[in-house]
């Protein structure tokens, strides 16, 4: 998303009552048809946005194609019919090898619920951005993030359905995915026990482990098992990145990022990895990052690298 790219939501819907309500079914297909055309065109104009403001990190909207799981069109093939814009997309990413994105699965994908519906539901939504990111001519690996899911009254145990029910989640699938610890529940401990055991990669969330702060565990002492997870991945590491809107709203998105409370984490890991692709979590979007490199500039330590990335000393 974009504060200075008007117009651009790559997240325009239609609901499925508004849907249901046309008589025309062929007609209402053709109206979702549009809006997805003009989510995965306002996507390559902030893709367009981001290169030439040296943004190389994407998370592409998971709202691309509205509808598009839904049990009332099970025989629709939105790829089918969006062959132009995807292809355009593939035709960016191939020109531009060094842009990196990923997708952040909407909240009602868990793994780990008790419902087999819900899981079901899960493995589709899933599945649609394979296909996307297929379509788009991404290699899938690694490029989807998902929170472990619900506590349910008893963490422990959804936990281990997690484990169990990620037997269930077909091999391709299971390789797209990488985990992030959350604000409330699944703290760091929790989540980097599943990619360890489940060989996964983990995206650490700084801002959620502080609202979600385990005392027992310290995350700099986590900081190389973390990192180790991503051994198994043709990717740098990634993280997150945000501020806490108020003390009494810690768990809410700050507008911007708070320059010292990143540096200090950086401080603290300078030289434990080649590099980090950090993804901001900001109220004001793209503005946040072209703030927050105005502010780095302040720092000794800091060399700008371009618009969007910088090396620490």
């Amino acid at each position: 998303m974009s504060v200075h790219l008007k117009n651009s939501s790559p997240s325009q819907t239609m609901t499925y009552s508004r849907f249901s309500k046309l008589d025309d079914r062929d007609a209402a297909i053709r109206k979702l048809e549009q809006i997805a055309a003009s989510n995965l065109s306002n996507c390559l104009r902030l893709l367009r946005h981001n290169l030439a403001s040296d943004i190389n990190f994407f998370r592409i909207s998971s709202k691309l194609i509205p509808l598009a799981n839904h049990p009332d069109l099970p025989k629709w093939n939105y790829l089918e019919a969006l062959q132009e814009p995807m292809k355009q997309l593939a035709d960016f990413f191939e020109s531009n090898p060094s842009m990196r994105v990923d997708f952040h699965a909407d909240h009602f994908v868990l793994i780990n619920s008790p419902k087999e519906e819900v899981l079901r539901n899960s493995i589709k939504t899933l599945r649609m951005h394979y296909r996307l990111l297929k379509g788009m001519g991404i290699n899938p690996r690694h490029r989807c993030v998902l929170h472990v899911g619900g506590g349910y009254g008893d963490k422990e145990k959804a936990l281990e359905r997690f484990i169990h029910n990620w037997g269930y989640i077909p091999a391709d699938l299971q390789q797209m995915i990488i985990l992030e610890n959350d604000d409330k529940t699944f703290n760091l401990a929790d989540t980097l026990y599943l990619c360890e055991k489940l060989e996964v990669p983990m995206v650490f969330d700084y801002h959620h482990h502080l609202a979600n702060l385990n005392p027992e565990t310290d995350w700099f002492d986590s900081w190389e098992r973390i990192t180790h997870t991503w051994n198994f991945s043709e990717l740098p590491v990634k993280m997150h990145i945000s501020s806490p809107r108020s003390d009494e709203k810690f768990r809410a998105h700050a507008d911007y990022v708070d320059s010292r409370m990143f540096m200090e984490f950086l401080n603290k890991i300078i030289g434990s990895v080649p590099q980090i692709d950090c993804m901001i979590e900001a109220k004001q979007k793209d503005d946040a990052l072209f703030q927050l490199m105005r502010d780095l500039t302040e720092y000794s330590s800091v060399e700008i690298a371009d618009g969007g990335s910088f090396f620490i000393k």
